[in-house]
């Protein structure tokens, strides 16, 4: 009796451990192994700090939906090896303000990209103060986390007029990125402009972007001088971006000409 007993309390007890570890491949694995493939997550983190005023904001906007739906993007997605991307478009200010404006969207032709152009046109910009560059990183990241894709490569786009000045400093929210295999590219506007308080605008941004934000195999950077030819810069970025083939060099989208340095 004493040795049946034992037995019927180990089998209990296996089967208890059996249920549980069932209970957590079931909360676990299945969410894993249901993440579709892409050939990219791509994470679109606008600055819409107090340096950046309402003109600018919509410059901003206006250069991501031109860029989003033209014709040489959507075909940099069609010709990845799935012909699929994850995205998920955020804005960020201080270390205190991150917004996702859209959630993780599939785009895999020019229809989806319209639709997801659509849905963050529908979404007025806010302006917030300061400039954490490392928090819209840390947020990014988070971003991730809950991503319903599994892309071949994983990529935070950051673009923005202004260095961190809050939050913890932007190389050691780039360098835990970086360990994780996440590449992150830059788009730093210069320009001469006051912001709207009056303070002087940002000089050798780009150089501070190359320095300590950019990071990652094949990552780059192309700088925009001025709002004015951000459009152009995000256009070009994005399908190298997509296509995975960075430029030699960093990319300057000049007022007057398009060059490079």
């Amino acid at each position: 009796m004493p040795t049946l007993t034992l037995l019927r309390g180990a089998c209990g007890a296996l089967l208890m451990a059996t249920v549980a570890l069932a209970a957590v491949t079931a909360a676990i694995g299945p969410a894993k192994a249901e993440r579709m493939a892409v050939d990219l997550e791509l994470v679109i983190a606008v600055d819409v700090s107090g340096s950046v005023d309402p003109a600018e904001a919509k410059l901003q906007r206006d250069g991501y939906y031109a860029a989003l739906t033209n014709a040489k993007v959507v075909r940099a997605i069609r010709s990845g090896v799935l012909g699929r991307i994850g995205i998920i478009y955020m804005e960020w200010a201080g270390n205190h303000y991150q917004r996702t404006v859209v959630e993780w969207t599939l785009i895999h032709d020019g229809v989806s990209a319209q639709q997801f152009v659509a849905r963050v046109a529908d979404v007025p910009p806010t302006t917030q103060r300061w400039t954490s560059i490392s928090g819209a990183i840390d947020y990014a990241m988070q971003l991730f986390e809950v991503s319903p894709f599994q892309g071949t490569r994983r990529v935070i786009d950051i673009s923005g007029d202004g260095t961190n000045n809050n939050g913890r400093p932007v190389r050691a929210a780039r360098d835990e990125a970086l360990k994780t295999g996440v590449i992150i590219n830059g788009l730093p506007i210069v320009n001469e402009r006051p912001t709207i308080w009056g303070g002087s605008p940002e000089r050798n941004l780009d150089i501070y972007y190359e320095e300590n934000v950019i990071g990652g195999p094949g990552s780059f950077m192309i700088v925009a001088d001025g709002f004015e030819k951000f459009g152009d810069a995000i256009l070009t970025k994005l399908i190298m971006e997509i296509a995975g083939t960075p430029p030699s060099g960093p990319t300057r989208y000049a007022a007057d000409m398009h060059s490079t340095r």
